[in-house]
C-alpha cells in the first residue's frame, strides 16, 4: 500500500466551500439577512458552474466520465455496503458518484430559482415582467421544495459517510482534506490538472454566474 494523490486542490476546495456556503445560506435565511443570503447564492452558483466545467476539463478523478457508473455497477456496490473491505477506489465509488451528481443538481436548481425569486421581489431581473404570475409562483415554490430535497440529500450523504466508516472501516473524509488515499501499489496515480487551468475554468464559471444573475 502507498499514499496516492487522488483529489486535486480545486476539487477539495469546491467541496468544502460549497458545504460552508450551503450552511451560510441556511443561517442567513433563518436570520432574515436576505442581502447576504443572495450574495451567498451568487457565490455558490459561481462555484457550481466551475465544478460542472471542471467535471469536463479537470483532473481525471474530477471528471464525470470517470465516476458515473452504470446502474448494474451501482447495485453491485450497494450490495456490498456492509462488507468490510479495503478502499480500492481511486476516486468516487459507484454510488458516491451519483450522489455527487444529485447534490450538484439540487444546488444548481436551488441557486437558479433563488436568483429569480430575489430578482422577482426586487424587480431587477429582465425576465421578471416576461414570466406569468403562476409560473413565478411555481418557481418560488420550487425554490422551497429543492431546499428540502437538498437537506434530505445532505443527510443521506452524511449517513453514508458514517456507514462506510463503521461497517467498511473506510475513511471518506480524510482524503477530501489531504487529497491522498492509501491504495495498492499496482494502482497508478490519476492524472491531475494544473492550478492555471483551474483558475481559468473558475473565471469562466464566475462570468457565467454573473451573466445568469443579471438575466434571471
Amino acid at each position: 500500500m502507498r499514499k496516492v494523490l487522488v483529489w486535486d486542490a480545486p476539487t477539495r476546495l469546491f467541496h468544502w466551500l460549497a458545504a460552508c456556503l450551503v450552511a451560510a445560506a441556511y443561517g442567513t435565511w433563518r436570520m432574515n439577512w436576505m442581502d447576504w443570503h443572495a450574495w451567498i447564492g451568487d457565490a455558490l452558483l459561481a462555484l457550481l458552474l466551475f465544478r460542472l466545467l471542471w467535471g469536463i476539463l479537470g483532473s481525471e478523478t474530477a471528471r464525470f466520465s470517470a465516476f458515473l457508473a452504470r446502474p448494474r455497477q451501482v447495485a453491485h456496490h450497494l450490495a456490498r455496503t456492509l462488507r468490510r473491505e479495503p478502499d480500492r477506489q481511486i476516486g468516487h465509488n459507484p454510488a458516491g458518484g451519483w450522489m455527487v451528481m444529485l447534490l450538484l443538481a439540487l444546488m444548481l436548481g436551488e441557486t437558479l430559482t433563488g436568483i429569480y425569486v430575489n430578482n422577482d421581489v426586487a424587480d431587477e431581473g429582465p425576465l421578471t415582467e416576461l414570466v406569468p404570475a403562476p409560473i413565478a409562483n411555481l418557481i418560488t415554490d420550487l425554490h422551497r421544495i429543492l431546499w428540502q430535497a437538498l437537506v434530505a440529500a445532505v443527510a443521506l450523504h452524511l449517513t453514508a459517510i458514517v456507514v462506510y466508516a463503521v461497517a467498511k472501516r473506510q475513511n471518506l473524509v480524510l482524503p477530501m482534506i489531504t487529497g491522498r488515499k492509501r491504495l495498492p501499489e499496482v494502482i497508478e496515480q490519476p492524472r491531475l490538472a494544473g492550478l492555471g487551468r483551474a483558475l481559468l475554468v473558475f473565471a469562466c464559471g464566475a462570468a457565467a454566474a454573473a451573466a445568469l444573475t443579471n438575466l434571471l
